[in-house]
């Protein structure tokens, strides 16, 4: 197939690489990539938000699949224009991707759908934000209502903190104050074509800055996969997923099939694990980042295939997915003084010495070529990637691989799934 993905991270860096495994070889172009991307496929500076350009490009081009990456050009409606020009497309259309868009959608979808979740209150003031602060207490839970780049979430015990972000988010629009739930945090990633919905395997992501959980949230520092320990728990992951797929999946995809705004993407379920039971914190409407690094390369069934049955419908004729038994680990290398105000422009090294050790792949987030000289261009810079018999393995391959890059500045934790590890 000639494949067009949009976005330029390293979780649309993971989905081509995952693509170009496959036999036969497929024609991959990204838009508008990074320079690693760049290094794998051929990148077209489109900007991936505008849905004329996106579709002009895949119709003039013969473009037989496009996978939308980041979240931006959902909401943009991007694939909408695709879908109207009849060109196959895995991610929702704008009403859908206001599932990840809109928190307060979000909300009304899983009431009505009947899925389980926290309580939650909208705020449109900030007296009423702290009316709903006070009525659920410590610790607080403030999120924004629309999209904020993984940066919108604050969870704290600190009262006049909580005050402080709601303050700030209010300015761009409403906020949701929600209950806080306590449990082990699972990401399971579902396909679905609207009607059929067939899962990936699940990973966990690390959220805070630095070890031990310490820190302000990111968009992620790291993740693993599978979890062993869910086994202890539900008998084993396919019982988890199944689980997940009766009672949260299906219900929100049939919920939005009901209202004639098919989820037609990656359902992502955030999810954490109560003593009441499985609970959604949130939906995203793309394929997370970090998971994506460490679910997709224990792939087997051909990521194509999947991408396209969704696209066009096709989901309920193929069986679920096949994944590896190996484990996998990813750690993000950030820039100095993420996530505030990350220091950019500063010069990468070693990354051919660390890609060339066994099970180690490198998935560029925000890097670029400047008169030959690789830079950083943003807060998240690399997701490096291994795999390996166990995680033991996995792990230490992907800190050996770090300890080849240098990026002066550079910070990135040092307890990525060291509680699987054993």
């Amino acid at each position: 197939m000639r494949i067009l993905v949009l976005g330029s991270g390293a979780r649309e860096h993971a989905i081509i690489t995952a693509l170009l495994r496959e036999e036969p070889a497929h024609e991959v172009v990204a838009a508008p990539g990074n320079a690693g991307i760049a290094r794998d496929v051929p990148v077209v500076p489109l900007d991936p938000t505008d849905p004329e350009q996106v579709t002009n490009y895949a119709n003039l081009n013969g473009v037989d699949l496009v996978v939308i990456g980041p979240e931006a050009p959902l909401v943009a409606g991007v694939a909408d224009a695709l879908r109207a020009h009849g060109i196959p497309v895995f991610g929702p259309g704008k009403a859908a991707a206001a599932l990840e868009g809109s928190k307060t959608f979000a909300k009304r979808i899983m009431e009505a759908a009947g899925v389980p979740t926290g309580r939650a209150v909208r705020a449109g003031t900030l007296a009423e934000a702290t009316a709903a602060l006070d009525e659920f207490g410590s610790p607080y839970v403030v999120k924004a209502d629309g999209l904020a780049a993984g940066k919108g979430v604050l969870v704290t015990e600190d009262r006049p903190a909580a005050l402080a972000h709601a303050t700030h988010w209010l300015q761009h629009g409403s906020v949701l104050i929600e209950e806080f739930l306590d449990g082990a945090e699972v990401s399971l990633f579902l396909l679905s074509d609207g009607h059929t919905v067939l899962p990936l395997s699940p990973a966990q992501d690390y959220k805070r800055l630095a070890d031990g959980d310490a820190g302000p949230n990111t968009g992620g520092m790291g993740a693993y996969s599978p979890l062993p320990w869910l086994d202890a728990r539900f008998g084993s992951e396919q019982a988890f997923v199944d689980e997940v797929i009766e009672t949260i999946a299906l219900p929100t995809v049939r919920r939005l099939a009901a209202e004639d705004t098919p989820f037609i993407g990656l359902l992502y379920c955030g999810l954490i694990l109560t003593d009441a039971g499985i609970r959604v914190i949130e939906f995203n409407a793309r394929f997370g980042d970090p998971e994506t690094q460490v679910v997709l390369p224990r792939l087997v069934t051909p990521l194509s295939g999947l991408l396209l049955a969704a696209s066009t419908g096709a989901l309920g004729g193929l069986a679920r997915p096949v994944f590896s038994a190996d484990a996998c680990v990813t750690v993000v290398l950030a820039s100095e003084n993420y996530p505030d105000a990350p220091v950019t422009g500063r010069p990468l090294a070693g990354l051919d010495a660390a890609s060339v050790l066994p099970g180690v792949t490198i998935a560029h987030a925000a890097t670029a070529a400047i008169d030959g000289v690789l830079v950083s261009t943003g807060g998240r810079v690399l997701s490096v990637v291994a795999v390996g018999d166990g995680f033991a393995e996995a792990r230490a391959r992907a800190y050996e691989a770090l300890a080849l890059i240098t990026l002066e500045g550079a910070q990135y934790r040092t307890d990525i799934a060291a509680r699987v590890a054993g």
